[in-house]
């Protein structure tokens, strides 16, 4: 049987750079990767070929490959966005579009379906005040859709171009088939949080951040208040659902964007478990307004009821697992605790 060719743009992210080692460990795929960067030793050998360069101006590299599946995971994130507004709008929706473009010209030339898997995030949503977001609890797809940051709004608007992509672009009247066979499916991630690689400065990262600098008997200033919560992933889940998400037949689907959820904590209570972990942890709370603001406008946690019943999601890593059996053996080990 042949090799099965896929594309991972941001290829040198966490997200990344674990999903080129779970596409590698399943097997019968040929990955070409593409990034900013050059890969790291993790997964070089994995990758059959990397493109190196800025996506928007390397697109047309990949006019004459023939992916069966496309993750584009390639993005300005939500702190960098708000400081480089226009930089952002350029990497996270010109890129995108660039990439659907081609996605859909490939699948409507060779009458091929081709597989577009887009990684959105809670950043889509937009809690007006904290009154309203401690009363909202868990939110579906379809609420508070109002994000405050450039990051959300790109997100949000790429989730519907890939719509548009998938459904109508080409069309002709309203009861046309769509000439193209883009399938378009995302996931929108909460806060996700790899062992294996250190935090990129994301605005959910002082979870992980406060760990590893205890680790390190490093003090730690976090930059959220203490009673900040938000929803988190251990990244093993991540790559599960996307793999389960390109798997699930298309007939099974009855939506485009999917929420998927684990554990939702305070960052007081990333504190207490790194006080439990190293005793001599020193944490103090110093919000930082900017910072504070974004994490605020995002749910408390996330209803992922519509992925549970389309594709049976289900996270294999709940609060106390997450700590007792990946994040902290990872961490000890790193930093000979």
């Amino acid at each position: 049987m042949s090799e099965k060719q896929v594309l991972v743009t941001g290829a040198c992210g966490e997200i990344g750079q674990a999903l080129v080692q779970g596409l590698a460990q399943r097997g019968g795929y040929r990955i070409v990767t593409a990034d900013f960067m050059p890969l790291p030793d993790s997964i070089k050998s994995l990758s059959a070929e990397h493109v190196q360069g800025d996506l928007v101006y390397k697109i047309k590299t990949f006019y004459d490959y023939d992916f069966d599946t496309i993750f584009h995971l390639a993005a300005s994130l939500s702190s960098k966005a708000e400081v480089a507004t226009e930089e952002a709008h350029r990497i996270n929706v010109e890129g995108t579009m660039q990439l659907l473009m081609l996605a859909a010209y490939r699948a409507e030339k060779y009458h091929k379906a081709v597989k577009f898997l887009f990684p959105s995030s809670i950043a889509v949503y937009g809690m007006s005040n904290l009154a309203v977001k401690k009363n909202a609890g868990v939110v579906k797809e379809e609420d508070w859709n109002t994000p405050h940051t450039m990051y959300g709004c790109n997100k949000l608007y790429c989730e519907k171009l890939g719509m548009y992509y998938g459904k109508y672009y080409g069309q002709k009247h309203l009861d046309a088939v769509p000439p193209t066979m883009l399938d378009f499916r995302a996931i929108r991630f909460p806060g996700l949080i790899s062992a294996f690689t250190l935090p990129s400065g994301g605005t959910s990262d002082y979870g992980p951040e406060m760990l590893h600098a205890a680790a390190q008997d490093k003090p730690y200033a976090c930059f959220v208040r203490a009673d900040t919560k938000i929803s988190f992933m251990a990244m093993p889940d991540a790559i599960k659902s996307l793999m389960m998400l390109m798997d699930v037949p298309r007939g099974k689907l009855s939506n485009n964007v999917y929420n998927i959820a684990a554990f939702a904590i305070t960052a007081d209570e990333f504190r207490r478990r790194a006080l439990q972990a190293f005793p001599n942890a020193r944490i103090s709370f110093e919000p930082n307004p900017r910072r504070q603001g974004i994490v605020d406008s995002w749910p408390e946690d996330v209803d992922d009821s519509l992925a549970r019943k389309d594709w049976n999601w289900k996270p294999s890593y709940d609060v106390d697992r997450f700590f007792d059996d990946y994040f902290l053996p990872e961490i000890r080990k790193r930093y000979g605790k």
